[in-house]
């Protein structure tokens, strides 16, 4: 019993040693090295370890925030807003700071699933695949939905059988894009945009 009291006064000397507080109390400066511990002298930052940083756009949203993307060995490890940015000027909302979490979360799908009709179970499949399907489909449900007269005579040229639902990190030209392909190009009547700003 005497020894775990000693070793417990010990720790707690130890403790109160390395605790700031007592340093600061004393009448240490807390931008001195009074507010350092034993521990907080051996941390060292996590971009010290970076090999290369990179700039991107933060995907959440259409205000479009600059971030730099520090990485090592090819693999992210750590994201944070980049001050060069006139948008956000190094700042991120709490979505923007997450970034990196959802970048590299073990739940992240980074392969193209697929389903067939009636099926169970998902496969995977290249990425052209999906995309010469998606466009295959498209074109087919446009051609088989498209009206070009109305029965008053009224030149219509459209379809109701294909629509687009736009994500929140279309900008204005992207947006502009979508409305002249879809509507100018396919003839598709239904385009919308989710956007929140």
């Amino acid at each position: 019993m005497k020894k775990l009291r000693q070793s417990l006064a010990d720790r707690a000397a130890a403790f109160v040693h390395d605790w700031s507080i007592p340093r600061q109390l004393a009448g240490q400066s807390v931008q001195s090295k009074a507010a350092e511990s034993e521990l907080s002298r051996g941390l060292r930052p996590r971009l010290e370890q970076a090999d290369t940083v990179g700039t991107s756009v933060c995907p959440f949203c259409a205000v479009g925030c600059g971030q730099l993307i520090y990485a090592k060995n090819g693999r992210p490890i750590h994201i944070e807003g980049d001050p060069r940015s006139p948008v956000n000027q190094g700042t991120l909302c709490p979505k923007g700071a997450s970034t990196l979490g959802v970048l590299l979360s073990p739940q992240r799908i980074n392969t193209v699933l697929y389903r067939a009709p009636n099926a169970t179970e998902w496969e995977e499949r290249p990425l052209d695949w999906a995309m010469e399907r998606i466009a295959q489909l498209t074109k087919q449900t446009r051609d088989e939905t498209f009206v070009e007269t109305l029965p008053d005579g009224r030149v219509v040229n459209h379809t109701l059988g294909v629509g687009s639902l736009g994500g929140a990190t279309l900008d204005n030209e992207e947006n502009y894009l979508i409305k002249k392909l879809f509507n100018g190009g396919l003839g598709i009547v239904n385009v919308e945009n989710q956007a929140r700003i």
